[in-house]
């Protein structure tokens, strides 16, 4: 038996062109069979959902994050992303499994609550003995109920190699390729309305030796799932990258095989000319992360550029522990103020960040065939915002209320049809316990760090 669901009267943004003011969606088994102007179609035994003064949006795509730091929020909070990452690998190379189901849980939860539907997490940290991590953050994830794209990061460059982190928190090089593989034989799906997909993902340039970048693309091809890093987040990189390899993060990338639609870079905030014309000529992707790279005092990605270059841009949170509770809404709000204090009032308008914050990190992902519009055929990732309260209501244009006000309350999160949100509340796993499971991994992981 078919299961629909109607959602009337609601500004519908389809992102992919048109608007309906008073428009209508339909939902029939967890797909999009309808979007248009007026009054829905009557459709017999159909759940009914009354959008009146409701914004009505694809839902949210996080194109990169770390879960795990939820439990190591608010520390070193006045660091340079070096001093900042010293001081946390400190911290990090204690995580185990059960850390990091709460982390997720918590994380997940949170992203839920902004909007968010699909969220890609970049995990690199993966110490000896301390369980099966990467099955810990599926499950978590699947109890949240929205899509996880995990980004199976590695790092097999430590400190006596010349990287950044400890040795304790590196992998080997063969350990590192092995452990990505049996992530993506156990979980990787690449069916449209899959909940799980996932990427290769070594860490960055100063902490990932040339073989495993190197062997994580062949990797990846192979098994035909996507490739991810950070790269050009600092001018401490850019100067790293010329003394050590004679040339610039993005120069690097593209002599080890890591330009390409299936790649997408976190950040890249220093970018030359010429680096931007060479993502966007190779389809290359990249996650943009305004308040994290704010946070840590490494600038403002050339987000203007980058688009009128026609370079596939989506946004990020980065991890909590460098965008403290940042919804991914708020990023939208976040990379509008930041694109025009560089650039002037026109540099990115309100649909322009809706448009990254959706279809334009699903194009990131690998996922705009079956994400981030609302299209007849895609899947039904939906989210709906209440504009007509205390505030938004003197705004005319729903989408100007929704990006360059305070995040508007969500009245109702679809994924794939069913129902995580519903009026502020998870219907899934609840906030209470999902807000238990991350302080007992914050003090779990801080207890073990004797902070």
């Amino acid at each position: 038996m078919s299961r629909t669901i109607v959602i009337e009267g609601a500004h519908v943004v389809t992102v992919d062109g048109a608007e309906y003011a008073g428009g209508h969606v339909v939902v029939t088994d967890g797909r999009i069979s309808a979007v248009g102007a007026g009054p829905a179609p009557e459709v017999a035994g159909a759940e009914r959902i009354d959008g009146r003064g409701c914004l009505a949006t694809p839902g949210l795509v996080n194109t990169h994050n770390h879960l795990y730091q939820w439990a190591t929020q608010g520390l070193f909070a006045d660091g340079t992303l070096f001093e900042w990452l010293v001081g946390s690998y400190e911290i990090w190379h204690r995580l185990d499994a059960e850390v990091v189901s709460g982390t997720t849980s918590a994380g997940m939860a949170h992203l839920a609550l902004s909007g968010c539907t699909t969220a890609s997490d970049h995990h690199y940290i993966y110490p000896s003995g301390r369980g099966d991590i990467v099955a810990a953050e599926v499950e978590a994830a699947r109890e949240v109920g929205i899509r996880l794209d995990l980004a199976r990061g590695s790092m097999d460059r430590g400190h006596s190699s010349g990287g950044l982190p400890p040795d304790s928190v590196v992998e080997t090089t063969d350990g590192a390729l092995e452990g990505t593989a049996a992530a993506i034989d156990a979980h990787h799906d690449a069916s449209p309305e899959s909940m799980t997909r996932v990427a290769a993902a070594p860490c960055s340039p100063f902490s990932v030796s040339r073989e495993l970048m190197v062997g994580a693309a062949e990797l990846a091809r192979a098994k035909g799932v996507r490739l991810h890093t950070h790269l050009a987040e600092t001018l401490d990189e850019e100067e790293k990258c010329q003394a050590e390899f004679g040339c610039t993060p993005v120069e690097y990338a593209e002599k080890l095989g890591w330009l390409g639609e299936d790649v997408w870079f976190a950040h890249a905030v220093h970018l030359s000319d010429t680096a931007i014309a060479r993502i966007a000529a190779t389809g290359t992707g990249i996650a943009h992360c305004p308040t994290s790279n704010a946070r840590l005092g490494a600038g403002i990605c050339r987000v203007t550029e980058l688009l009128e270059a026609g370079a596939r841009v989506g946004l990020g949170v980065d991890g909590p522990a460098s965008s403290e509770l940042t919804g991914l809404a708020g990023e939208m709000h976040q990379a509008l103020l930041m694109a025009r204090a560089r650039k002037g009032p026109q540099a990115l308008s309100a649909r322009q960040a809706l448009e990254m914050a959706t279809l334009g990190g699903a194009r990131v992902l690998g996922r705009d065939a079956e994400l981030g519009s609302i299209t007849v055929g895609k899947v039904a990732d939906i989210a709906l915002w209440r504009v007509d309260g205390f505030g938004y209501d003197v705004i005319d244009d729903p989408v100007v209320a929704a990006v360059f006000g305070p995040t508007p309350p969500l009245e109702r999160l679809l994924v794939g049809g069913n129902t995580v949100v519903d009026r502020g509340q998870l219907r899934t796993l609840s906030a209470d316990t999902a807000a238990a499971r991350g302080r007992a991994a914050h003090r779990a992981l801080l207890q073990e760090a004797s902070l």
